[in-house]
């Protein structure tokens, strides 16, 4: 019992009285933290009210949150967006092939080609609860900015946003209870004087990315809770999606950190080429697949994920986390969208 309770003191993102940060996302040492507990072989079973996001259902484990769904508004503000469509009429480039056209391009990287600490993000993400008295699934859409200089002067924003529907109403979480607001809400805004930097580092904004695949991959374990490479089995490329999926929430990568991020994923030798696509925001890309979670539960095993990346230069546009059958006990079916994250410079 002493050591599952220092686990949750560790994954404890915030003490109740730190109100900065109660509208913000888990920071990278929070989200290992997390990540230990819902891979931790003390794990308890989850209770029968969840609400599942993209990062618990993939990873094989459902984080218990029991929210309240209610207020949620028009069946015009919840509704989920379509799977991308993929188009399979030309052959699609692997990803080694991809990854040797990122490292050409990272081979005139200059100084100033570097990785920025921040990152720009539009997400879409499905809540859901169980039981017959179960609201349907809801699509969460935000937007997310944040931006760190040198001078350790930095500013963050979060919106209430959906592109795809410009002007309508979107869902915002107020408190564990949904209601609609106006396009465009700002959720979150802060800016920080020079010299703030330091207060709101993390050891994971403190760590330069490394331009080498391996050192990637062991400082996507140590900081972001990715497989080791001693560790396989089927939940292995799911967390290190995961994991990358929180490491660009804290950096943008340069060229050469792009080059290292495609030679990664190559390297797994589990992501298959499923087509060209068109993204969320009307960037062409080329989508590589991997299909099931890891096994532990029956969401995990009904989801494919899909890693979107630039054609040309190997950036990671997007991934998209879909579900390939109906699950009844949570008024899901085949083909709806879990999550999906676009990301941009």
């Amino acid at each position: 019992m002493s050591d599952e309770l220092q686990l949750l003191r560790a994954a404890n993102p915030v003490p109740a009285g730190e109100g900065r940060w109660r509208d913000r996302p888990l920071d990278a040492t929070a989200e290992r933290g997390l990540n230990r507990l819902l891979h931790s072989t003390r794990t308890r079973r989850a209770r029968r009210r969840l609400v599942l996001r993209a990062e618990a259902a993939v990873l094989a484990l459902v984080a218990v949150l029991a929210f309240t769904l209610s207020e949620a508004g028009s069946s015009t503000a919840v509704a989920a967006p379509a799977a991308l469509v993929l188009r399979t009429e030309a052959p699609a480039p692997s990803l080694d092939a991809l990854a040797r056209i990122a490292a050409e391009r990272a081979r005139t990287a200059g100084p100033g080609d570097g990785p920025r600490r921040g990152s720009h993000l539009q997400s879409w993400s499905l809540s859901m609860g169980t039981g017959p008295d179960a609201a349907p699934p809801v699509t969460v859409p935000e937007e997310r900015i944040t931006r760190w200089n040198g001078d350790g002067s930095g500013s963050e924003l979060v919106m209430a946003t959906d592109p795809r529907h410009p002007g309508r109403p979107v869902i915002h979480d107020d408190d564990g209870h949904w209601r609609t607001v106006s396009d465009g809400k700002v959720l979150h805004r802060a800016t920080y004087p020079p010299g703030s930097g330091a207060a709101h580092d993390g050891l994971a904004a403190r760590t330069r990315p490394p331009t080498d695949p391996k050192a990637l991959r062991a400082l996507l374990t140590s900081l972001y809770g990715a497989a080791g490479d001693d560790e396989g089995g089927a939940a292995a490329v799911p967390r290190l999606l995961m994991a990358l999926s929180s490491f660009r929430q804290e950096w943008t990568p340069g060229l050469r950190e792009t080059a290292a991020i495609v030679r990664l994923l190559a390297d797994t030798g589990e992501l298959r080429p499923a087509g060209a696509v068109t993204d969320r925001l009307g960037r062409r890309g080329l989508a590589f697949v991997h299909d099931g979670g890891g096994g532990a539960t029956d969401a995990a095993d009904a989801t494919r994920q899909m890693v979107i990346l630039d054609p040309h230069t190997g950036q990671l546009l997007g991934t998209e986390i879909t579900f390939t059958k109906d699950l009844p006990d949570f008024r899901i079916t085949a083909g709806q969208v879990m999550s999906y994250e676009a990301w941009m410079p």
